[in-house]
């Protein structure tokens, strides 16, 4: 209980000065919103990605069978692999690494799945800017077409636990 009570009209109207800005940003707050989706549609910058579920278990078995039939190396324990082009090629999230380290062709597609086996990562591709989140229980399928040679980083940019900061891999685009 106040010790004094409010006055009669305890609020007062709006000034014409306060009027203006509610109403400037009422109107940029719809301005954004349609934008937004008019960016969906008119940006091109949506990932080509799908998604399904999958079992860790069976996306394991997967990306092993993938290795052992494509492996041409390997780099401080991790293998390195060598698919053909047009292929489905296959990189596993888990505490903390990428693996395997992909060896592609220039201006060659591929179907990359990409999927984790114990908690949450985010996968970033450097330098074309990539970034997805990455789900155990989920295979997520994207279409890429690597068009400069060179090494392309892998970053877990999603905290996985004590480890992260040594989450990385690698793609060598020849």
């Amino acid at each position: 209980m106040a010790i004094y009570p409010p006055e009669r009209i305890w609020w007062k109207p709006l000034g014409r000065e306060e009027r203006l800005w509610v109403t400037v940003a009422a109107l940029w707050c719809f301005f954004m919103f349609f934008m937004l989706i008019g960016w969906y549609f008119l940006g091109a910058q949506n990932l080509p990605t799908r998604a399904q579920r999958i079992t860790t278990a069976q996306y394991k078995s997967l990306a092993d069978q993938f290795v052992e039939a494509n492996k041409v190396g390997e780099e401080n324990g991790v293998p390195i692999v060598h698919p053909q082009p047009g292929t489905d090629i296959y990189l596993v999230a888990k505490q903390w690494q990428w693996t395997p380290i992909l060896e592609l062709e220039n201006n060659k597609t591929y179907t990359l799945h990409v999927s984790s086996l114990d908690v949450q990562h985010g996968l970033s591709i450097q330098p074309i800017n990539l970034n997805l989140q990455i789900f155990p229980g989920y295979d997520y399928m994207i279409t890429i077409t690597p068009n400069k040679a060179g090494n392309y980083s892998l970053w877990c940019n999603e905290f996985c636990s004590i480890g992260h900061h040594l989450m990385t891999g690698k793609i060598v685009v020849k």
